[in-house]
């Protein structure tokens, strides 16, 4: 390949990486909500797949970019049992990047949320195990 194609795909493929990036700001407003986990990819290429999860987690973020997080189990009545255990969560965005910061009693840890829109969220912890969510709906017996 001559040295100006090889330069001009270089050029291509930077304008594509940059023009797919997206702006971390525009993912905390989908944060809020009942997420259920559809799949975990492991940092060794391992899937797992959820088709069922008895347990979802409820995310509150406030203006102040604080909040917490919650796992609840539905109840076929369109209720909710809640867990008494919360984690704290601050928001920060650092390197263009948006990060979850969690504290509990017992530990502290951090997460960052690759995409988030109105019915996906992409997490990927420390471990590099990414976790796909997916807006939970409740059940509807009608």
């Amino acid at each position: 390949m001559k040295k100006e194609q090889r330069l001009l795909c270089f050029i291509v493929l930077i304008g594509i990486c940059f023009g797919c990036s997206k702006n971390p700001n525009s993912f905390i407003p989908h944060l809020n909500g009942y997420w259920e986990i559809e799949e975990v990819t492991l940092s060794n290429g391992t899937k797992k797949s959820y088709t069922y999860n008895d347990t979802v987690d409820y995310i509150e973020i406030s203006d102040s970019l604080t909040g917490f997080r919650t796992k609840l189990k539905p109840n076929l009545s369109g209720t909710y049992e809640t867990s008494t255990d919360k984690e704290g969560i601050t928001i920060k965005i650092e390197n263009d990047s948006l990060h979850l910061l969690y504290t509990t009693p017992y530990a502290s840890w951090k997460e960052t949320v690759l995409n988030a829109n109105k019915d996906q969220l992409l997490i990927i912890n420390a471990n590099k195990d990414m976790y796909l969510y997916k807006k939970y709906e409740a059940f509807n017996l009608d």
